[in-house]
């Protein structure tokens, strides 16, 4: 019996081990289109066309990205290639633009900014107090706090 709990007992742990050193999964670029554009309806109320063709933009874009990491993995790092993509986020940018209203340009560049800056927008933003300044750390500094607490 103390045989058959100790193989067990090693499968077990053996399993787990297994288990824990999967990579994570990369996330396909629909599920990429999906989430940028659910947070995109979510905080610009996107009607049914823009919904559509700003997930076709969100789309090609995530393929490319996707793409590239692939790449980069294999290969290496590649400056080429970083910036073609950084072309196609611009060129993306620009296209969604052209099919928004005026208010929702506004509310975009807020989304581009937050993004740029590492804002989650799942994570709720906590209320300052009347004439309370958010300290913002930058430089190499801003990079070592990671999660933003000091």
């Amino acid at each position: 019996m103390k045989k058959f709990l100790s193989a067990l007992l090693l499968f077990i742990i053996t399993a787990v081990a297994a288990i824990a050193q999967q990579p994570p999964k990369m996330p396909t670029p629909e599920e990429l289109a999906r989430k940028n554009v659910e947070e995109l309806e979510t905080r610009l109320k996107l009607s049914p066309t823009q919904k559509s063709v700003i997930y076709n933009y969100a789309y090609n874009l995530a393929k490319e990205q996707i793409a590239l990491g692939k790449k980069q993995q294999a290969s290496g790092y590649n400056d080429e290639e970083m910036s073609k993509l950084y072309r196609l986020n611009n060129e993306t940018n620009k296209n969604i633009k052209a099919v928004l209203k005026p208010e929702q340009i506004v509310e975009f560049d807020k989304v581009i900014e937050d993004r740029l800056n590492g804002v989650d927008p799942t994570k709720k933003k906590k209320k300052k107090k009347k004439g309370e300044e958010e300290e913002k750390v930058v430089g190499i500094e801003g990079l070592k706090l990671g999660s933003g607490t000091p």
